[in-house]
Formats: C-alpha cells, sequence, structure tokens
C-alpha cells in the first residue's frame, strides 16, 4: 500500500513539475518576444546607420574608378583577321538569301572561320 501511495505523490509530483516548467516557459516567451520588440526599431536604425555609410562609400568609389586597360595592337590585329575570316566564312557556307546551305551549320561556319584566320 505505501508503495502505491508513493507511486502516486509521485506521478503527482511529476504532473505538478510539468505544469510548472510549461509555466514558466510561457513567462520566459513572452519576456524575450517583448526584449526583441523593444530591440527592433534600434536594430534596424542601426541597419539603415550602416547601409547609408556603405551606399556613401560606393559613391565616393565611383569617381575613382580606372580606365579600362587598352588593347595591345596584337589582340586588335587577331580580332580584324577573325572578323574577316568569319565574313569569308559565312560568304562561302550561306545562300545569296542569307540562309545556311544544305548539310552546313554554324558551327561549320565557325570551324571554317578559325581555320582561315591560321591561314591568314
Amino acid at each position: 500500500m505505501s508503495a502505491e501511495i508513493t507511486a502516486i505523490v509521485l506521478a503527482a509530483f511529476t504532473e505538478g513539475v510539468k505544469a510548472e516548467a510549461k509555466r514558466q516557459a510561457a513567462i520566459a516567451g513572452k519576456a524575450l518576444v517583448k526584449e526583441v520588440v523593444e530591440a527592433t526599431p534600434q536594430a534596424l536604425e542601426d541597419s539603415a546607420t550602416a547601409l547609408n555609410i556603405a551606399l556613401m562609400g560606393i559613391e565616393s568609389g565611383a569617381a575613382l574608378t580606372t580606365q579600362p586597360k587598352k588593347r595591345s595592337a596584337a589582340a586588335k590585329k587577331a580580332d580584324q583577321k577573325l572578323s574577316a575570316a568569319f565574313k569569308e566564312a559565312n560568304r562561302r557556307y550561306r545562300k545569296k538569301d542569307g540562309s545556311l546551305r544544305a548539310g552546313r551549320t554554324q558551327a561549320d561556319i565557325a570551324r571554317l572561320a578559325h581555320k582561315l584566320r591560321k591561314k591568314m
């Protein structure tokens, strides 16, 4: 009989502890929500300030941008050769109306253009 009473008291105690834990968790949760709500305006203001500082840095840095590097004479010459080669390849593999000849693709034109560029 004393074992049964002990079990009943232990069960009641466990239920009481669980109920108190839930109550304390609810109180702690409410307190946390209040803290977050109070801190939010300051956090937003801090974020806005940081964003404005970053934007000002970007705007001031925009005036300091460097000019792009000039292309070398060799690069310009290579581009001119490839351009001429593509014109010739298109002339060979296209009809007068601009459509591709039978059995030819744009890849064929590119391959021929690179081949012609090497010969130039």
